[in-house]
């Protein structure tokens, strides 16, 4: 058997705000971009900034979370890599690399009352864990 492992944790910061759409299923899927930096010194001995963008895609976030996504703030993402492919408005086939985020963070700003958003009081658990499930513990088989 063969191993495999497919894992990604990225800390960056949002290019725009979130957007939320709803699949045929009523199925919440968010998009949003992430921005990270590599910093590195080149032949004169000058600081060279390289940023990559990432798309990112997270299924059936809280109220809490999608508002926190907002442009310019600071997010821990940690998921998986997936690669899809679509054909576009002039019937070319395109492929999209993008980041199927499994738990986000976030790591600064405030939120409307000014309490700071990634505080543990201010975050409810289940918004921090994308696959968070609502099983009590008389529903596990064990």
């Amino acid at each position: 058997m063969a191993f495999s492992l497919n894992r990604i944790t990225l800390i960056g910061n949002l290019g725009k705000d979130s957007e939320t759409r709803f699949t045929t299923n009523n199925n919440a899927v968010t998009s949003f971009t992430l921005a990270t930096t590599y910093s590195y010194k080149g032949k004169e001995g000058n600081w060279i900034n390289e940023t990559t963008w990432h798309n990112v895609i997270a299924w059936s976030l809280s109220d809490y979370m999608r508002e926190a996504l907002k442009k310019g703030k600071k997010f821990y993402v940690e998921g998986r890599l997936s690669k899809r492919e679509y054909t576009d408005k002039e019937g070319i086939k395109r492929y999209m690399t993008e980041v199927v985020a499994e738990r986000l963070f976030p790591l600064e700003g405030r939120d409307q009352e000014g309490q700071s958003f990634g505080s543990p009081e201010s975050a409810p658990e289940s918004s921090l864990d994308v696959n968070n499930s609502s099983t009590e513990d008389d529903d596990l088989p064990f």
